[in-house]
């Protein structure tokens, strides 16, 4: 692979120029980092498009910097937001990010990549510091971009941490003195505020290289909550049954971005072997042929013959006598009531077979018992 087909392959952009970037990454080795802000525990498949082209730039020899947003997850990303998202305690970014590495692991080489936090440099910027950053944007610039435009012909709010957020993103640059910077197409107006402090402040040429943007199984952006995100670390029962959701039109945007092999494997194919040629490559690549191959299985005894799966995950509950959307939780079906109450309203829980449309319903806890949500997971009652 050459410094060509890294640029070429899976990008959308490269600002200011491909060629330019192209000469630099000939020339010498480059520093460039991806940013992810822990505003949630897992990485899902849309984020595994950017860690695989940081591979691609490390396979090359090339310095790579996976950044945690430690400072600015505190802020939240206003990008693509209709509303200011909620802001995050240090804890709740502490507990988030306790399996990044570990995930992306699944696809980098950590031995060959530095980690960073930007909670290390943007915590001890001082009052001057911040307005000589702010000093280099109009307020026109800052509320130009569509979301708050959007929001102000609605009567909506746009608040000053929000203006804010891609100032402190985009002074990441500056402390770590990159030559690129690489995300998603939703990122490209933060990232080129980091490309011009970057200017501003060493007289330097940063570039931005976006990815395209994975959809969700459900062909919206891939959000969880939404639920239609297929996790990297999710079990290989889970990540095989939920890519043999997609929409069927979907299929040739996953094998594009998300598998090794060409979408010309697809073609002639009907959907559903598509998908199953599709998730099969996709669990190998994150947990190996042998789990591939057992995910398969389990997916055809339960889907195609109808059976319960081979082996169900058993949990404990506290209390003979449980409020349905506190089972869900207590058992690891949902992350919250308000999800389990989302779940259950949508008629996608089952209690011992039985479709649950009461979220409040009091369940009498049985050993033995089985609560399903969806068609994929299930959970046995110690």
């Amino acid at each position: 692979m050459t410094i060509s087909d890294v640029l070429q392959r899976n990008v959308e952009e490269v600002l200011p120029s491909k060629k330019g970037l192209e000469q630099l990454a000939k020339g010498r080795k480059i520093r460039l980092y991806l940013g992810v802000d822990p505003t949630s525990p897992y990485m899902h498949l849309g984020h595994a498009v950017v860690l695989r082209k940081l591979r691609e730039f490390q396979e090359l020899g090339h310095e790579v910097v996976l950044l945690f947003g430690t400072f600015t997850a505190q802020i939240g990303d206003p990008s693509g937001r209709d509303k200011a998202r909620e802001p995050l305690s240090e804890k709740e970014i502490k507990r988030n990010m306790a399996t990044y590495k570990k995930q992306a692991g699944k696809i980098l080489d950590l031995a060959r990549i530095t980690i960073q936090r930007n909670g290390d440099w943007l915590s001890r910027l001082k009052p001057r510091d911040f307005l000589k950053i702010s000093s280099f944007f109009t307020a026109a610039q800052l509320l130009e971009r569509d979301m708050f435009q959007n929001r102000i012909k609605k009567g909506g709010e746009v608040w000053m941490n929000e203006l804010l957020y891609p100032l402190m993103q985009g002074y990441d640059s500056v402390a770590m003195d990159v030559d690129l910077e690489v995300g998603g197409t939703d990122q490209t107006f933060n990232m080129l505020v980091g490309r011009r402090l970057q200017k501003a402040y060493r007289n330097k040429e940063k570039f931005v290289l976006t990815v395209p943007l994975l959809l969700g199984l459900d062909g919206r952006k891939m959000s969880k909550s939404y639920g239609n995100t297929v996790n990297i670390l999710d079990v290989p029962q889970d990540m095989y049954g939920k890519i043999m959701s997609m929409k069927d039109e979907l299929i040739p945007h996953y094998f594009e971005f998300c598998a090794d092999v060409s979408p010309k494997e697809a073609e002639g194919l009907a959907p559903r072997d598509a998908k199953a040629k599709l998730a099969k490559q996709i669990v190998a690549m994150y947990h190996g042929e042998k789990a591939a191959e057992k995910a398969q299985q389990e997916f055809e005894r339960v889907f195609r013959k109808k059976q319960a799966p081979s082996t169900i995950k058993s949990a404990e509950v506290s209390g003979k006598s449980v409020k349905l959307s506190d089972l869900l939780v207590q058992v690891g079906l949902a992350d919250s009531k308000s999800e389990a109450r989302r779940l259950v309203l949508q008629k996608g829980v089952k209690v011992e077979e039985i479709v649950q449309e009461d979220p409040e319903r009091v369940i009498r806890v049985k050993k033995g018992m089985v609560v399903q949500k969806g068609k994929r997971e299930f959970r046995k009652i110690k």
